[in-house]
């Protein structure tokens, strides 16, 4: 469904003081979105702070360089924020992935709205901007700019390409068109470096990363003749090889590089009895629909939850689900 632009931008007009959030756990698609609307809503005159429900990750601190994401209770109190007269979401549109910064929603009566290119959403009382066809929430942020009417500088466009870049794989998922690439190219000659930013992102590996991902690669076992690939990772893991739990991103992925696997999870212990799923799809497998079933949301190739219990208990729940949506 495309995006009534015109309706955001009249909203925009009617607001000064804007306060930005994305997701907990942020990646460069959440990070980026809201660095590249900063620029847009700050090149249009008007006030904005970023407060998110938890720090940035060290390993993506790079994308912000002027230190403008706040976290809340850690850099920025509830009482800090009266000033502000909207608030907008950008990178998802569920409760849960917003962390305490749902709490902050809740006690701030100011207009909501929100940027997004997830399926599915909660009754967060917004008005929603969303087009599930978008490939990154950067790619609407950038459609934003064009509509209206700001000009595109590095400052927006370096986020915004990481955004992208890495919410696309790279630009080797199926959601990478022609559009995408044509909006690879508008960022590169707005001042983003594909170099630089490829090489912040995945040419800082730390020792603790490189042996978490041998664990997980051992830990490796596959189902249904190899369509399906899974894995997992307990707390004591990070103390074990010197990994942070941020160095988890995107070692699902390891998965889908296995010759006829058209599906994959990892399990993710954060707490006792706590985990964090994340499922993978290369086929016909939707793994929005799936994340669904456990509380959690995303797209068809890629979606998240969260999974409480004992681990054999989750793990064997998830295993029989996937293997029921496969079969």
């Amino acid at each position: 469904m495309a995006v009534n632009w015109q309706e955001f931008i009249e909203v925009v007009q009617a607001h000064d003081h804007f306060m930005l959030t994305s997701h907990i756990r942020p990646d460069c698609d959440a990070l980026g979105s809201v660095l590249g609307m900063m620029d847009v809503l700050e090149q249009l005159g008007k006030d904005v702070i970023i407060v998110n429900g938890q720090p940035t990750p060290p390993n993506l601190a790079f994308i912000d360089p002027e230190n403008r994401i706040k976290a809340i209770g850690v850099d920025v109190q509830l009482e800090d924020l009266q000033d502000r007269d909207i608030h907008m979401v950008l990178d998802t549109s569920a409760w849960a992935q917003l962390g305490p910064m749902g709490e902050v929603i809740k006690a701030m009566d100011i207009p909501l709205i929100v940027v997004d290119h997830h399926q599915g959403e909660d009754d967060l009382g917004a008005t929603f901007f969303k087009d599930t066809t978008a490939e990154a929430a950067g790619k609407l942020v950038a459609d934003a700019a064009d509509a209206l009417g700001v000009k595109w500088n590095s400052r927006m466009a370096r986020p915004l390409f990481a955004a992208v870049a890495t919410d696309t794989g790279w630009y080797r998922f199926g959601s990478a068109g022609a559009g995408t690439y044509q909006l690879a190219s508008r960022l590169v000659e707005a001042g983003a470096v594909p170099a630089e930013i490829y090489g912040q992102l995945y040419e800082q590996e730390t020792i603790g990363r490189l042996r978490l991902r041998g664990t997980v690669l051992e830990r490796v076992r596959v189902e249904l003749e190899g369509r399906l690939a899974h894995t997992f990772i307990r707390l004591a893991d990070f103390e074990n090889t010197g990994a942070v739990p941020t160095d988890t991103e995107d070692l699902v992925n390891l998965c889908l590089t296995i010759k006829g696997t058209d599906a994959a999870f990892i399990l993710v212990e954060q707490t006792p009895e706590v985990y964090k799923v994340s499922f993978r799809s290369r086929g016909t497998l939707d793994c929005s629909e799936l994340a669904r079933e456990f509380g959690g949301g995303g797209h068809k190739a890629a979606a998240g939850a969260g999974i409480e219990g004992p681990f054999q208990e989750c793990q064997s729940s998830l295993l029989d689900a996937m293997i029921a949506k496969l079969q």
